[in-house]
């Protein structure tokens, strides 16, 4: 067995959480391999060939099992942070660390102005970060298409060899792009909320609302209880949360397809979360839906968690209201106890909901047929349930292998039933 294999069979077994010799060490250097193999932060973050060299150079030294990544580059900090950076050899001196420049994208007046122009401060808000999204795009393509050739895809895709150019450069005959969209259920009934109580039933005035997320709801029953169970929620089969639902996808739609990408195509959307949308959650404070501060977002498609009232056939039907042809894919996940499949009749019911949903031009829709106590059970206890599998946005995984945070949301998911 060669390095490399000794060093993933290591990795992997870590992973596994089974017994291993030595903690694998993965690191993230950047500018501590620059640093170390003596390169410039400056020629580090603008040539790629020495930057791949310090990098190999400096883990082979260090004897480590493996890297994050061989190449960096500090334009991107950009796109991750939404915010600007300052780079060696241009704002700073040819050797000084790269520095994020903060920012506020939202001033405190700003939220006078949503109050204000509503709908449409959020179609600038939305447009804005979508642009920065699609400039890191195209900032990372083109570092492949210059940088990061693929011979073996490149070979094996059509047009390659005919265009005379690498597949990371352009060379296939489609080069589409894809834009994922997450927490479409809970963008939907925060503006539903504030359209709702705010405006059309004046239930509370914005100030108030405002504050009630401030302090987490914490103290503000009242609001919670009407912003989280009185007000119409997505995924019920109700207009009014609906028509929200349709206006939010429709603009995300409209802002992103069409747009070039730097390989030739075109951009388009497609709404499927993997689980970024537990990563989302975990950086949001408490939203005017009644959820709480850095509790994952809705994932895909699917209403928020505990939205869903009035069983699965109104969550199909309310689903089905967006243009699913539109996207280059869409995620709809649903939760089932085993009894209520269970059976003739249970089948029949399931089979039923399936036909219909594709029948109003459904995507794609995913079951976990398994009851919240055993989910518990195994969160608990997970060497008793190292076979148990579940759906989670689009894959399947050992439950134990998941994080508590992501486990907490497939407990969390709505129990439906046909009853």
């Amino acid at each position: 067995m060669g390095k490399y294999e000794e060093n993933l069979e290591l990795l992997r077994k870590a992973v596994r959480c089974e017994p291993v010799d030595r903690v694998p060490v993965v690191p993230c250097g950047n500018a501590y391999f620059a640093r170390a193999q003596h390169v410039l932060l400056k020629d580090y973050i603008t040539d790629f060939d020495k930057a791949c060299d310090a990098n190999l150079t400096e883990l082979k030294r260090i004897g480590a099992d493996g890297t994050q990544n061989v190449i960096f580059s500090p334009y991107l900090l950009g796109t991750q942070w939404l915010s600007k950076a300052a780079l060696p050899g241009q704002e700073l001196g040819d050797d000084d660390m790269w520095q994020i420049k903060e920012f506020e994208n939202m001033q405190f007046e700003d939220y006078e102005k949503i109050k204000e122009m509503g709908w449409d401060a959020f179609q600038k808000q939305l447009k804005h970060f979508i642009d920065i999204k699609i400039r890191g795009n195209n900032v990372i393509e083109k570092l492949y298409a210059e940088n990061m050739p693929a011979p073996c895809l490149s070979v094996v895709t059509n047009d390659c060899i005919s265009n005379a150019k690498d597949y990371n450069a352009g060379g296939a005959r489609y080069n589409t792009n894809y834009i994922q969209g997450v927490g479409i259920g809970t963008v939907t009934d925060c503006i539903t909320s504030v359209k709702y109580n705010v405006f059309d039933k004046k239930n509370f005035t914005m100030e108030e609302l405002l504050e009630a997320m401030d302090h987490n709801f914490e103290g503000y029953d009242a609001i919670f209880r009407m912003v989280h169970d009185k007000t119409p929620k997505y995924g019920n089969d109700d207009d009014y949360a609906d028509s929200v639902m349709q206006d939010v996808f429709n603009l995300y739609h409209d802002l992103i397809t069409g747009r070039p990408t730097m390989r030739g195509g075109k951009y388009g959307v497609d709404m499927l979360p993997t689980t970024c949308h537990v990563y989302f959650g975990e950086v949001i404070g408490a939203t005017a839906n009644g959820r709480k501060a850095n509790v994952p977002v809705s994932e895909g498609i699917s209403p928020e968690k505990s939205a869903d009232t009035n069983g699965p056939t109104a969550v199909i039907k309310s689903c089905s209201k967006m243009d699913h042809l539109a996207t280059a894919g869409t995620l709809l996940n649903q939760k089932f106890t085993p009894d209520v499949v269970a059976g003739e009749k249970g089948l029949e019911n399931m089979s039923s909901l399936i036909r219909s949903y594709f029948a109003m031009d459904g995507h794609h829709i995913q079951f976990n047929v398994i009851d919240r106590q055993t989910l518990i059970e195994a969160q608990k206890h997970p060497d008793d349930y190292r076979d148990l599998i579940v759906r989670v946005a689009g894959y399947s995984d050992f439950f134990r292998n998941l994080s508590k945070p992501l486990q907490d949301e497939i407990i969390n998911r709505t129990e439906q039933s046909f009853e």
